[in-house]
């Protein structure tokens, strides 16, 4: 049968039990580097005479999809394929399969709890405390916060829909606005109105096509004075230089990130500013997410390789 690439750190660290569903069809399974994103020279190592690729968020030159000699199929097990080259993909006739909001829920409560931890201090409050000291630094409540949410898909709805029940005021952007419920007010805003009225603003949206930055020195400027802003969507949308001189300034009360230009982020980059709560790029890395999307991406595949 088919052979099969695997390369999400959530798959080859602790390949959970779904990868099975792939063996028992007859597939064989060929995995990158345990738990390390994989570069482009063990891509082009590994990729030749496989026809299915499990795929995460490591980049994906146009010389890595010319080795794939015999490649018919990439399933990511999420939903961004801005690490893809695309129409070098598509000119070979290589399938691109997403595995649609299966990550959503783990993602979402991660953006709230960070906006909780930045809120209320508490990574500063544990290490003070394990050092031997006893800070308390007065936080700040979510309820009756304003909470902008930009991109208001799987996973935006739901941390819209948690911070509405917590008792924040929502303002949602997305292109493709679309109805959902949420227990409190929520309102559509533009960009502009979204940055400058609200007290922490959560992304949950592709990098930008030009390349630019969503989020730089003018947009900051925008936002109301001590507001927050969680990432837990893509290192391209912050100018961290902009963010770094806005949490020097006081501009920002903090800033709480999943995602890195450089994983692990590299020594003295803004990971390692005391207003940052950086968590290692675990939004989807739950139990249920990982089980939902291995799954989802596995039955995504198997229809692709049966066509």
């Amino acid at each position: 049968m088919a052979r099969i690439l695997v390369t999400p750190r959530s798959l080859t660290q602790d390949p959970p039990r779904e990868l099975s569903i792939l063996t028992e069809a007859g597939h064989e399974l060929v995995f990158s580097t345990p738990g390390k994103l994989p570069g482009e020279e063990e891509l082009i190592e590994l990729l030749p005479g496989c026809t299915g690729w499990l795929a995460g968020i490591e980049p994906v030159s146009p010389r890595v999809i010319a080795a794939a000699d015999t490649l018919k199929a990439v399933s990511r097990n999420g939903t961004g394929v801005d690490n893809l080259p695309l129409a070098d993909l598509e000119r070979k006739g290589v399938r691109v399969l997403r595995a649609e909001g299966a990550n959503a829920t783990g993602v979402a409560e991660l953006a709230v709890a960070l906006m909780l931890a930045v809120l209320r201090g508490i990574p500063a409050a544990d290490h003070g405390i394990k050092a031997g000291g006893w800070p308390r630094q007065r936080g700040k409540e979510m309820r009756g916060r304003v909470v902008g949410v930009v991109g208001c898909g799987a996973v935006g709805r739901q941390v819209a829909q948690i911070a509405s029940a917590m008792g924040s005021q929502i303002i949602g952007y997305d292109p493709y606005p679309r109805d959902f419920a949420t227990s409190g007010p929520f309102s559509w805003a533009s960009l502009d109105e979204l940055f400058s009225q609200s007290d922490v603003v959560s992304l949950h949206c592709p990098p930008l096509a030009d390349g630019t930055f969503l989020i730089d020195e003018a947009r900051v400027e925008s936002m109301r004075p001590g507001s927050v802003i969680v990432n837990t969507a893509r290192a391209a949308l912050v100018d961290e230089q902009a963010l770094r001189a806005a949490l020097d300034g006081g501009r920002l009360h903090g800033y709480g990130t999943d995602v890195f230009a450089v994983e692990p982020p590299e020594s003295g980059s803004l990971a390692f500013h005391p207003k940052v709560v950086a968590t290692s790029h675990i939004g989807g890395f739950t139990e249920e997410s990982v089980s939902r999307a291995t799954e989802a991406a596995i039955r995504n595949l198997l229809d692709a390789l049966a066509s």
